[in-house]
């Protein structure tokens, strides 16, 4: 059996007639065994599908006919299972769950900093910050060396942590990033909003960087919404695992942890501490990263 091709993306453009659009994308991804999920909204869409190759190009056909999304781009990837339980269409306010009002990407996007210009920036060691979006379970796994986590266990919660951000930065370079960039494509704006003269996002996100740089400037790996829980700079399986129990995802080291006992428990629930769950099923979650 080929390998399993898998697509993350996302676009900010307006859409319309939505429920006629799910209709279709359902029939045609039940009929040509496709899993993951596909998020549309009046702001865009945002989905992780994956299946064998032929059944890919033709949805990625299909999305290519909707006005707006001529130009979709998905990231790709392989994996030797199917990485997702079922497929979902589902039609949502928002594309990534932010919940604040007068954000608009599409119109009004922050400026994007290509991969290779970051790897640059770092290897000269210019001055800037590097603000990591993603939630406190994703910084877990890896992130860039000398980030500055936002603290954050739910991404609605980011507009109260970028207020507890020291005022001076408001005038220094920062440098956004999160898993596919999706998150930065709302927090960027926002920033702006709040004050941030200098703000970027990293365009494409970790995995874009990955694709681009490799793991130059990154410690550790970077998680992602399915059944392989994180993959390594070369974009390749690691194997991490998700504690049955917690659902918190777990590095090699913390599965020779004595408190790690499969099915059961690991070092963050042990005797009941009870660690805020991260995905559950291995299904594509609403307010992650898709793309």
């Amino acid at each position: 059996m080929p390998p399993f091709i898998n697509f993350s993306a996302y676009k900010f453009t307006p859409l319309d007639e939505l429920p006629a659009l799910k209709e279709r994308l359902l029939a045609l991804t039940r009929t040509k065994g496709l899993r993951g999920t596909i998020l549309l909204s009046p702001e865009g869409i945002n989905f992780f599908v994956a299946g064998v190759r032929g059944a890919m190009d033709e949805l990625l056909a299909e999305l290519r006919t909707v006005p707006g999304l001529e130009n979709l781009q998905p990231k790709e990837s392989e994996s030797v299972e199917q990485p997702f339980n079922r497929m979902l269409v589902k039609i949502k306010k928002e594309i990534i769950a932010f919940g604040v009002e007068g954000i608009d990407p599409a119109r009004r996007p922050t400026a994007k900093l290509p991969a290779r210009t970051l790897k640059q920036w770092l290897d000269e060691g210019r001055p800037v910050t590097l603000l990591d979006t993603r939630n406190n379970y994703e910084v877990h796994m890896g992130t860039f060396q000398g980030a500055v986590p936002a603290g954050i266990d739910n991404f609605r919660d980011f507009p109260a942590a970028v207020g507890k951000l020291p005022a001076e930065l408001k005038d220094q370079p920062i440098v956004m990033f999160c898993t596919g960039g999706i998150r930065c494509e709302k927090a960027g704006p926002f920033m702006e909003q709040a004050g941030f003269k200098n703000v970027f996002q990293l365009d494409g996100g970790i995995l874009k960087y990955f694709e681009e740089c490799g793991g130059a400037h990154y410690h550790g790996e970077c998680f992602v919404f399915d059944r392989r829980v994180g993959v390594d700079p070369a974009l390749q399986e690691t194997n991490s695992v998700m504690c049955f129990n917690c659902q918190m995802p777990l590095l090699e080291a913390e599965q020779r942890h004595p408190h790690y006992v499969p099915d059961i428990s690991c070092p963050h629930c042990f005797g009941g501490k009870g660690a805020k769950p991260a995905i559950a099923g291995g299904a594509f979650r609403p307010d992650s990263d898709g793309g």
